[in-house]
C-alpha cells in the first residue's frame, strides 16, 4: 500500500518514516506541481508548485495508515503555511496526497480530530489532495541522513528530530 506525504524537508521526513515498523521503503520525491520531471534546483526555486514528499511503501498488516497520519502529524509542524522551521516556500506546505478514498476520509476525519481536541494551538494548514504523478528525487537525496549524518543541517535539526521520534515511538 502506498501513502504519500509533504511535511517540509523530505530529509527530515525519510529518515523518520524508515524508522516506522511496517514501512518497507521511503522514497523522497516531488508530487503536486506543474512541470514534469522536475529538478531540484527547480522545485527549490519555487517555479513548478511541487512539494518535496515522501512516498511510502507500507504493509498495512503491521502499521496503519491511521498510525502514519500520527507519526506524520506528530513530527512536524501542520500550522504553519508554506513552511518548516526555517525552510520557506511552497514546496515545503503541509499535505497528505491520498491514494484511494479510504485514505482521504481517513486524513480528514483525523484532522477534524485534532482540530476538535485542539492538539495545536493554531489552525492545521494541512491540506488533503489526491495523488498525481510522484517523480522520484535524484540519488543523492535518497537515504539523505543516513549518508551525511555529519552534515551540519542533519547534525543540528534532523538528528535530534529523529532521536525525539526514537525514544516516544520505538521506546
Amino acid at each position: 500500500m502506498k501513502a504519500t506525504f509533504g511535511g517540509g524537508c523530505f530529509w527530515c521526513t525519510e529518515v523518520i518514516f524508515q524508522n516506522t515498523k511496517g514501512v518497507n521503503t521511503v522514497l523522497p520525491g516531488y508530487m503536486g506541481g506543474k512541470t514534469d520531471n522536475p529538478t531540484y534546483k527547480e522545485v527549490c526555486n519555487g517555479d513548478t508548485d511541487h512539494v518535496e514528499v515522501v512516498q511510502l511503501d507500507f504493509d498495512e498488516h503491521e502499521v496503519s495508515f491511521e498510525e502514519l497520519l500520527k507519526v506524520f502529524f506528530k513530527t512536524h509542524d501542520p500550522t504553519t503555511l508554506n513552511r518548516q522551521g526555517n525552510d520557506i516556500g511552497t514546496q515545503y506546505r503541509s499535505v497528505v496526497f491520498y491514494h484511494n478514498e479510504a485514505q482521504r476520509e481517513a486524513t480528514e476525519k483525523f484532522i477534524q480530530h485534532l482540530e476538535d481536541e485542539q492538539v495545536f494551538a493554531d489552525p492545521i494548514v494541512t491540506t488533503v489532495e489526491p495523488a498525481v504523478t510522484f517523480w522520484e528525487a535524484e540519488d543523492y537525496h535518497h537515504d539523505y541522513f543516513n549518508q551525511n549524518p555529519g552534515n551540519p543541517f542533519c547534525a543540528a535539526v534532523i538528528a535530534p528530530k529523529l532521536q525525539k521520534f526514537l525514544k516516544e515511538y520505538q521506546g
